[in-house]
């Protein structure tokens, strides 16, 4: 696990002091953790009915350093969007633990939302290597 993890208080001065906070109406934060339930039941997969009766207790989580940049690049193209900083954790996570920070900077809220929603789809399906950790659930 990466112990390195960012103050995101630290990140939104700095994010402040960058000469790109003139252009910036708003900063949003995206602080992913990994959950107890299973990715397949939150979000309705196929294999949902198989995965009701496991509990989320760890997630093998890598990524892809270049495919992260190359996808914080294409965010920056964005419209009104001026700062975009990304943290990954990486190894064996616990339930909890943190995955992700992302912090995105633009001119106006539509604008922030909507690339933050984008950035962070890119990054979970094409950035990132996942696998949950299950155990049975009791009851």
């Amino acid at each position: 696990m990466n112990h390195n993890r960012p103050s995101m208080d630290q990140w939104i001065e700095e994010a402040k002091q960058d000469p790109s906070s003139q252009m910036c109406g708003m900063y949003l934060f995206h602080n992913g953790t990994v959950r107890t339930t299973p990715k397949a039941v939150v979000r309705n997969l196929p294999d949902a009915e198989n995965a009701a009766d496991l509990e989320v207790i760890g997630m093998d989580f890598s990524y892809d350093q270049e495919k992260v940049e190359q996808a914080r690049e294409k965010a920056l193209k964005l419209p009104g969007i001026y700062y975009v900083r990304i943290w990954l954790n990486e190894g064996v996570l616990k339930t909890g633990d943190d995955i992700m920070l992302v912090l995105i900077g633009g001119d106006i809220r539509p604008n922030v939302v909507e690339c933050l929603q984008t950035l962070v789809g890119e990054i979970k399906n094409y950035c990132v290597t996942e696998k949950e950790i299950y155990k049975e659930r009791k009851g």
